[in-house]
């Protein structure tokens, strides 16, 4: 019995402090996907552009992060029927409508800025695979639950640590659209972490699955952590507060990341995106004026 108190001590120990505040109100939201309110993130901000802004940086990092969450939601997706449990098949829909929920927020953001005044569909149903400025490791298939979770925890992870940071960013809009996101990244890395540490240090057949999602995951760090140039302003800081989760995380799973090769090729996308979005903008490229 003492084992099995100590054992659930310890992953309390790595939930709990994975899921600090960022509200700041001590009310635990960081905790909850949905709990964190349902209110228009833009009310009240003012939408112009700050004079002196480089509108060229900001639209880059709108249309990157919206990518990325847009790509992310559609991975998750297709999780729906054949997730292991109906529970995580919910949790992993749910996370990926917050994703979707900032994506739409970012591109109707880059369509402002860039004066041009395209929508959230034009961007997300109307750009070619060679336009979308998605980091690779949000377009690979998911080959596996482990692969699936070891992504989520990654990308969660940097996309945390940045968005900690992109609150305070000088457009007002991308500071209240991160800020919103905070406290949903927060639960999707919370969720993903203890999927870590239960497979991990699970049975041996899981913890080789873990392994191998691990070494799959690997080659494409070092794209996201620091060769992404919308980013360079804060990839040092984001890198170390992402590799420290990470090796928190996997730590306490009996897990490691192996060395870093690099990726396969030096290719700007992976294959798999464009079949990705022939699937998601089938619809609209089918009926480009129908509306529901």
């Amino acid at each position: 019995m003492s084992d099995a108190t100590d054992e659930h001590a310890t992953d309390d120990h790595v939930y709990l402090s994975l899921a600090e505040d960022h509200d700041g109100d001590g009310e635990g939201n960081a905790r909850w996907a949905f709990g964190t309110g349902f209110e228009d993130p833009l009310y009240g901000v003012d939408t112009a552009v700050p004079a002196g802004l480089d509108t060229a940086e900001l639209v880059a990092q709108c249309l990157a992060l919206a990518d990325d969450a847009l790509v992310g939601a559609q991975r998750l997706a297709q999780w729906c029927t054949r997730a292991p449990e109906l529970e995580e098949e919910v949790a992993l829909a749910n996370i990926g409508l917050d994703l979707l929920g900032q994506a739409r927020l970012l591109y109707a953001r880059c369509g402002q800025v860039d004066g041009t005044g395209r929508g959230e569909d034009a961007y997300a149903y109307f750009r070619d695979a060679g336009d979308f400025r998605s980091a690779r490791l949000a377009e690979l298939p998911d080959t596996d639950f482990a692969f699936c979770v070891v992504r989520l925890l990654v990308l969660s992870a940097w996309r945390l640590a940045l968005f900690g940071r992109l609150a305070a960013a000088e457009d007002p809009v991308l500071a209240a659209v991160a800020a919103k996101g905070v406290p949903e990244l927060a639960y999707h890395r919370q969720y993903a972490a203890d999927w870590a540490v239960r497979l991990g240090d699970g049975t041996e057949e899981s913890h080789r699955r873990m392994r191998d999602a691990l070494a799959a995951v690997a080659p494409y760090l070092d794209e996201l952590f620091g060769a992404r140039p919308e980013f360079a302003a804060h990839a040092d800081a984001v890198r170390q507060e992402a590799l420290a989760v990470l090796d928190q995380v996997l730590s306490a799973a009996g897990l490691a990341l192996p060395p870093a090769p690099g990726a396969p090729d030096d290719s700007r996308h992976t294959p798999q995106l464009a079949p990705l979005l022939a699937e998601l903008q089938s619809v609209a490229r089918a009926h480009p004026e129908a509306t529901w």
